[in-house]
């Protein structure tokens, strides 16, 4: 099974095509979960005004993706060279 994974020529071409264009656009994650952080802090200010459970999930959502995709994206800042 992991053998066809490896060889698959449409999973080989997405790799290069994400890693063509990640080594490009190398500060673009850090920039994607910055602006998430900045959404969630404003879903949160409606929040304590309106005090709903969904705007709750979403804000959570959008804050920790954000941090985790910002991290991510400092983590691989370096492996992609320049």
């Amino acid at each position: 099974m992991m053998r066809r994974l490896d060889e698959s020529p449409f999973l080989n071409r997405l790799l290069q095509n994400i890693s063509t264009r990640m080594a490009k656009q190398r500060g673009l994650p850090v920039i994607i979960g910055i602006a998430m952080i900045l959404i969630s802090l404003f879903v949160a200010l409606v929040n304590v005004a309106l005090e709903s459970k969904v705007l709750d999930a979403f804000y959570l959502i959008l804050h920790d993706g954000g941090i985790i995709v910002a991290l991510i994206g400092l983590l691989m800042v370096d492996p992609l060279g320049k």
